[in-house]
């Protein structure tokens, strides 16, 4: 393990070393939750059901939406690296280096995503606290911390899964626009999936958008020991089967590469 934690120390270490590049990258969630703000304090002030809708109120929302903001602006992006190695031939070099390939991959973009996920959480909560107040309760920040470790673990391995495509399709930006734009809707990240029709909830809750994005948002603003249980449980079970997925796709890939270059 300690090579790995190399590999993620070095990798922080060098986002780090520009923290005014991150600082200025989290201006983005600035603005997306100013946008979310603005529409749904119209919203709010729209409807006649006592201040809540789909049992949030406007608070709750925000607060909401900016742990979603976080998890989705700042989750490690892996395919464009795994597409491109395979693109450029230089594949070859690093499936014979002393660690794993996916493992390595995984350390790279988690030293980049924390790093991300810090400056975005304390632009993003500066922003809701003094608009709309402080968070619900204190306790959702350790329950919503493992919650996105979970949540990355499972995006991590269908990230992979899209990029180790490149070994058959070379080019694979199309598989990532459908995934993001499935992940965007039935994930949570535009709308709560409390605000869904209950049909649609109910699918979404089965596919594992949901556990990416709105899981640990949701356990941010309500962290009840039965919707702990339920989101977490889950989380495992979508990380057992996306991770047996990837292991059997990498072992298979190996068979079908093809470089290009190199």
């Amino acid at each position: 393990m300690a090579k790995y934690w190399a590999i993620f120390r070095t990798e922080m270490l060098n986002r780090l070393t520009y923290a005014g590049d991150l600082a200025l990258q989290s201006t983005s969630i600035l603005l997306f939750l100013w946008i979310f703000l603005q529409l749904w304090k119209a919203t709010y002030n729209a409807t006649s059901s006592g201040g809540t809708i789909g049992g949030l109120t406007l608070r709750e929302t925000m607060w909401y939406l900016m742990i979603a903001e976080s998890v989705v602006l700042s989750k490690p992006r892996i395919w464009p690296n795994i597409s491109s190695s395979v693109k450029d031939g230089s594949i070859a070099y690093t499936l014979n280096k002393p660690y794993n390939f996916l493992v390595y991959h995984f350390c790279v973009g988690l030293g980049d995503g924390l790093s991300s996920l810090v400056f975005n959480i304390l632009a993003g909560s500066l922003l809701v606290w003094l608009t709309v107040g402080p968070p619900p309760t204190l306790f959702g920040w350790p329950v919503a911390l493992l919650a996105i470790s979970l949540a990355w673990l499972i995006d991590f391995c269908f990230s992979a899964m899209i990029g180790l495509a490149a070994f058959l399709a070379e080019e694979v930006n199309a598989f990532d626009w459908i995934y993001q734009k499935l992940a965007f809707i039935l994930g949570g990240l535009l709308i709560p999936l409390d605000f869904f029709p209950a049909w649609l909830k109910n699918i979404s809750l089965y596919l594992p958008f949901a556990y990416t994005i709105y899981g640990p948002a949701r356990l941010f603003i309500d962290p009840t020991p039965e919707r702990i249980i339920a989101i977490m449980a889950g989380q495992m079970i979508w990380l057992l089967l996306a991770a047996s997925l990837l292991t059997a796709l990498f072992k298979r890939s190996a068979r079908w590469l093809v470089i290009n270059g190199g």
